[in-house]
């Protein structure tokens, strides 16, 4: 990487503390007008990246860097959107010890430069993480952009448990105590701005939205997002908590299934019909879920408040869950006349009858067993 640094002399307080960072790769000259307008708005420190851009596009950068309130720093070859972010944010950790946060801007003209002062005013407000979201029902939104939106909103609250308006608005103001632990976060590419909104679960950082303008110029035709590329990185980042779930819930169920088909047979000449049913449903459900508990704790959802409110809240769930298993399991088997000797049969339907309750149950824990106290969940959002 290489750079050019400046001295830099920051004003005592508001926004001129706070440091502009625009990514940029290949750009034309609405890389120029967005940095005017960061420093007609006041920003008097604007750290520029090109992320590896061509010969014939490196005018822009060459005259923004003759501006003393520009610092460039410069990727060889392009490493990505979100590798330009965290170059960005490192030096900054190293090089401003004065600089109090961070605004990133898009370098496409998509960000206003009066919606990023109004990200940094709410981020000095209440020193929290705030994402400046788009209004995707205003006319002007393309339609693949407004149905895209929607998709991903929709993932993100079923499968993370997180509320977004916009998850991938790159307008995004960052106090200074969070760069460290964000610069950490996975991902490279766009990938890495999505990588940064579970983090912000998963760590209990606080953050905030700001309604911005929605613009979209020439149909967004200067973004360099590749529809199906990008939106499987973003996408499988998202579904990864639901298959770390899906494997956790794999385990248990195998240890469920095992012990229900076991617990059958040794118990079959002991008890009979509903009996036998209900005894071997709550034995496997009681030591299976022991390890479901654990898996989902430690290793999907990553914490959840007190251990005793969690397994308090866990079982509150699960006992119902245990009563819907064991009446439509033997339900069924009354419908289809299954006898108590057919045991593998009887296990196949108890199998079946516990995927149907498998998303529900993935809901309800990661909303509420596995939730942070509502003091922290308080301070996410404020």
């Amino acid at each position: 990487m290489e750079s050019k640094s400046k001295e830099w002399t920051p004003m005592e307080a508001g926004k001129s503390s706070v440091t502009a960072v625009v990514p940029s790769f290949n750009p034309d000259q609405r890389l120029c007008t967005t940095v005017e307008g960061l420093l007609a708005a006041g920003f008097c420190d604007i750290v520029l990246i090109n992320d590896g851009s061509s010969a014939e596009t490196l005018a822009p950068f060459q005259d923004l860097a003759r501006l003393p309130q520009v610092t460039l720093l410069t990727h060889t070859v392009n490493r990505g959107k979100g590798a330009a972010l965290k170059t960005a944010f490192a030096w900054l950790l190293e090089h401003r010890p004065q600089c109090s946060g961070v605004v990133t801007v898009d370098g496409d003209g998509q960000h206003h430069p009066e919606d990023a002062l109004a990200c940094v005013r709410r981020m000095q407000e209440k020193e929290q993480v705030v994402l400046g979201c788009r209004n995707f029902s205003r006319p002007e939104v393309p339609p693949r952009s407004r149905m895209g939106n929607r998709i991903t909103r929709a993932v993100f609250h079923i499968f993370c448990g997180m509320t977004v308006s916009d998850t991938q608005t790159g307008l995004r103001a960052i106090p200074r105590r969070y760069l460290e632990p964000l610069t950490a976060v996975a991902g490279e590419r766009y990938e890495y701005e999505t990588n940064m909104l579970l983090a912000l679960k998963d760590q209990h950082i606080p953050y905030s939205e700001v309604e911005i303008r929605t613009i979209y110029l020439e149909e967004n035709r200067g973004s360099h997002f590749h529809v199906v590329r990008d939106s499987w990185r973003i996408y499988k980042l998202i579904l990864a908590h639901f298959f770390r779930y899906a494997l956790s819930s794999l385990a248990s169920a195998a240890a469920d299934t095992g012990l229900f088909g076991l617990l059958s047979f040794l118990l079959a000449g002991v008890l009979a019909g509903t009996a036998l049913t209900a005894a071997a449903t709550a034995g496997a459900r009681l030591l299976s879920s022991l390890l479901n508990f654990s898996l989902n704790r430690y290793l999907v959802f990553r914490g959840g408040g007190p251990l005793g409110r969690a397994l308090l809240r866990y079982y509150a769930l699960a006992l119902p869950l245990l009563l819907a298993q064991f009446l439509l399991t033997e339900g069924v088997f009354q419908v289809a006349h299954v006898s108590d000797r057919q045991t593998v049969l009887r296990t196949v339907i108890y199998a079946v009858v516990m995927t149907a309750l498998f998303v529900g149950s993935y809901v309800i824990q990661h909303r509420w067993v596995f939730a942070p106290d509502k003091k922290e969940e308080r301070n996410e959002r404020l």
